[in-house]
């Protein structure tokens, strides 16, 4: 259990990534607003409680990585970075996906401190991240690997690859945080790509399997570090969290996973997350 100053620390720290996620998107523009706020407590949990990282020194050789294999969700990630101080908030929380900004609709390394791969083309984030933490061990590192996956990207099949690849080479460095919203694009997963028994088929590709509220920040922190008790196996988390969690309107509503906030809807979901 978080002791109790610290959970509500991250309680503020998840509420104001939601605010940084709305306030970048803004009026009449599309972005990801519904599968950004479902991963809002746990990115809050990995930056501000969980990881080994320097802002001051984004490079530190022995920092744990996060991925986001489902690249279009960039947004909550930009908010956690700017919360921590990778870059200046202020100047850059309005200019995302403009001409020239380092803020761009998916994650760009080049452009961007703080950002370990250029991910968005969907499947291919876990092969990233598994590449990544047998690299950490070949070079003797202590250092832990995130990567989150969406599951409406699970239809990918280069993913369940990635997923015997890690089992084969014992990545106990690896954690794969899987966002079950029950929703993508076009509407509920299981009525475009029907899965199945998902806890039971990561656990016959080789993981030690948890699952857990995504927005019940003890829950993410137990498991986060129950993780690190595990041995010889990679670990998949799935969290079963809300798509738009946070934004009453938005929430479980599958046209807001790239869809447009009026102004309206805008200064509405501003209010509400104020008033939280």
């Amino acid at each position: 259990m978080l002791e109790k100053k610290e959970k509500q620390m991250l309680a503020e720290r998840a509420l104001e990534i939601r605010k940084d996620i709305v306030t970048m998107i803004g009026v009449g523009k599309a972005g990801h607003l519904g599968g950004s706020c479902s991963l809002a407590d746990i990115t809050a949990v990995l930056y501000f409680h969980k990881m080994k990282h320097d802002p001051k020194n984004p490079k530190m050789r022995d920092r744990d990585r996060f991925i986001l294999s489902k690249g279009h969700a960039a947004i909550v990630q930009y908010a956690a970075l700017m919360e921590c101080g990778y870059f200046d908030k202020e100047s850059s929380i309005h200019t995302l996906k403009k001409l020239g900004s380092h803020l761009q609709g998916h994650p760009d390394m080049r452009k961007l401190v703080g950002i370990e791969a250029n991910t968005g083309s969907l499947g291919q984030g876990v092969s990233l991240a598994a590449g990544l933490a047998a690299g950490l061990k070949l070079d003797g590192l202590d250092s832990k690997v995130y990567v989150t996956v969406g599951d409406g990207e699970l239809a990918e099949g280069q993913l369940w690859e990635a997923f015997m690849a890690a089992a084969n080479f014992k990545l106990d460095n690896l954690r794969v945080i899987i966002d079950r919203n029950g929703l993508q694009a076009t509407g509920r997963t299981k009525d475009r790509f029907e899965i199945g028994h998902l806890e039971e088929k990561m656990r016959a590709f080789g993981f030690e399997v948890l699952v857990i509220d995504g927005h019940d920040l003890d829950a993410i922190a137990e498991a986060f570090d129950t993780a690190d008790c595990v041995k010889s196996k990679p670990v998949c988390i799935i969290a079963d969290t809300v798509k738009g969690k946070g934004i009453p309107f938005a929430e479980g509503v599958a046209s807001f996973h790239n869809g447009t906030l009026t102004e309206e809807q805008y200064q509405e979901a501003l209010k509400v997350l104020e008033e939280a």
